[in-house]
């Protein structure tokens, strides 16, 4: 078996593939420029999936299987990988510690006010007359109760707050106390202090939060996006925002990406940007290549499922 990789690992990481797996021939490569000419020998192509065309899957002529160290999936050729039958599983998951824990820490920052205390602190003034509030007993709605909504769902918890969550199902989730599908959005979007969007980059999810959906929501309301920008009709959102629709936007992820610096968004008051950095850890290659090990396990012996095994029709 020849597994190429065209993500750039750390050292420890590649030697202890090597150790672990000596009758596999591994190929390891700093980007896809260096990797395209070991193509047509890979069986397996480990990859960040934003440097995949149409054309390099065709050159990979012994490909089986794509494993993509990372959970979004926004640039991949999944016509020309459906085409080939290849199979794709993705690191789905493995941002649920950070992700979370920037949630958290984000709506703390905004409910206490911490970016005007940082600034007094700057400044030399003392004021005690800083508008605090807390968590406990506040409602905590996720647009995308998977493994990321889950584990901000039971963090929340630690806080006593009440969770809500949105799946396509509508079907418990641990950590929840409530469930509802999109089509019931609307109607619970009035019931939330945070709205916390997860949601990932599909047809279904396109600007799916509109203006009219933060004018339902709560004028003290805190809206964080840890999703897809695309997910946010952001002209809306800045809108709502001029219009104290609702308190405050945490953005991490934006339309278009690096924000724009004419972007009215870098001078809002009430809008904390940062740049798409909630998944960051130095844990990800970890976890990333433990969820490879677990699928390599599958496609050396056919035994058990694959992790986050992707429907290359719907893309995710």
């Amino acid at each position: 078996m020849y597994i190429l990789s065209s993500a750039k690992l750390k050292t420890r990481i590649k030697e202890e593939l090597q150790n672990e797996y000596p009758e596999i021939e591994f190929q390891f490569c700093q980007n896809i420029n260096e990797a395209e000419g070991f193509l047509h020998k890979a069986d397996v192509l480990l990859s960040y999936g934003e440097d995949l065309t149409p054309q390099l899957i065709h050159q990979a002529e012994r490909l089986k299987w794509i494993h993509i160290l990372s959970a979004g999936l926004d640039k991949m050729p999944f016509e020309a990988i459906g085409e080939r039958g290849i199979l794709v599983t993705n690191a789905r998951g493995i941002h649920q510690v950070p992700m979370a824990e920037y949630t958290i820490g984000m709506m703390l920052q905004v409910i206490r006010n911490l970016a005007l205390v940082q600034q007094n602190q700057k400044d030399k003034v003392w004021d005690r007359r800083i508008k605090m509030d807390e968590l406990h007993g506040k409602t905590i709605g996720v647009l995308g109760a998977g493994a990321i909504g889950q584990e901000i769902g039971r963090l929340a918890k630690a806080f006593q707050m009440k969770t809500i969550g949105m799946n396509r199902s509508g079907s418990p989730v641990e950590h929840f106390d409530e469930m509802f599908t999109q089509n019931e959005l609307e109607d619970n979007l009035d019931r939330v202090d945070f709205l916390v969007n997860v949601l990932p980059k599909t047809d279904e999810t396109s600007q799916l939060l509109k203006k009219e959906h933060f004018e339902r929501m709560q004028d003290h309301a805190v809206f964080i996006n840890i999703g897809r920008g695309t997910t946010v009709d952001e002209k809306g959102l800045i809108e709502a925002l001029k219009e104290n629709q609702i308190a405050h936007a945490v953005l991490d992820v934006m339309e278009t990406e690096p924000l724009p610096e004419e972007s009215v968004l870098w001078n809002m008051e009430n809008v904390t940007i940062t740049p798409h950095i909630s998944g960051i850890t130095p844990k990800y290659q970890d976890r990333a290549i433990e969820q490879f090990e677990a699928n390599l396990h599958v496609f050396q012996t056919g035994e058990g499922n694959y992790m986050n095994k992707i429907d290359v029709n719907r893309g995710y």
